[in-house]
């Protein structure tokens, strides 16, 4: 058995023992965890978060939580990291483990859309710039295709007044930006970074991969002068038939992140 694997086991077991309290709605399954460490490492090393930023995934046993490592770089995420959260963003099981400021992202979102179950916040480098400028993030080939023709952008001066440092460390922020992001996949965060959602783990990694890319190619073709971008009929389309090879990119970049366990 890889390393990996015996760790999942072991937070598995320790998960559902009876001082976590976690019993009541079952333990997470042993390969949603081992997905979620391995999305940490595979964000890292495309290149779509640094020592910040994080991924969550809903409770496979209780769609009211979600899990999330404590407050570590995400490449240096293990499985023995991974806590979870009720939709509040209260940890389960705190014990002296430090938790992320901005672990309202995720419940809020998971909140407002039953339908997500997996989400992304990250300060993806060549995203950052359409949170800040005129020019629209829009999709300029068919891998990002998802990204549709109107990729909203969170404010949180509309919020909060001028005078934030522009994390969502509350309910309140969280819920704001879930209601910007609204039915979209990936909603802009203006001076910050960026939220993407998906229905799986390799969905939302798929997602902030290409989203990531689609912002460096579009600002690469914007210094060449007009860009024709994807149609809303061709970005459906194209959306539809890429969705359905999420787990092609996936594996890869799997076993790339995962090559040193």
């Amino acid at each position: 058995m890889r390393p990996v694997t015996c760790s999942v086991v072991l937070l598995v077991a320790m998960l559902a023992g009876p001082s976590s309290g976690i019993a009541q709605s079952g333990a997470p399954d042993a390969k949603l965890i081992e997905d979620l460490v391995a999305a940490n490492r595979i964000l890292f090393d495309q290149g779509v978060v640094d020592g910040f930023g994080h991924i969550s995934v809903r409770h496979d046993k209780d769609p009211n939580r979600y899990l999330l490592a404590r407050n570590v770089a995400p490449a240096l995420v293990k499985a023995e990291d991974i806590m979870e959260f009720d939709l509040d963003s209260n940890a389960i099981d705190l014990r002296d483990r430090r938790i992320y400021l901005e672990r309202f992202i995720h419940g809020e979102i998971y909140k407002l859309r039953p339908d997500v179950k997996a989400v992304i916040h990250s300060h993806s480098p060549s995203v950052i710039p359409f949170g800040a400028a005129r020019a629209k993030l829009q999709p300029i080939y068919h891998m990002s295709a998802f990204l549709g023709t109107d990729v909203p952008v969170f404010e949180i001066r509309d919020v909060a007044g001028s005078a934030t440092d522009l994390l969502v460390r509350d309910k309140a922020l969280g819920q704001a930006l879930a209601k910007t992001l609204g039915h979209h996949p990936v909603a802009l965060m203006r001076g910050h970074g960026s939220v993407t959602v998906g229905n799986s783990i390799p969905q939302v990694v798929f997602r902030a991969v290409y989203a990531e890319m689609n912002a460096k190619l579009q600002a690469d073709a914007m210094r060449l002068g007009s860009v024709t971008f994807l149609t809303p009929e061709e970005a459906a389309k194209a959306a539809e038939t890429i969705d359905g090879q999420v787990m092609r990119p996936w594996e890869l970049w799997k076993r790339k992140a995962m090559k040193a366990e």
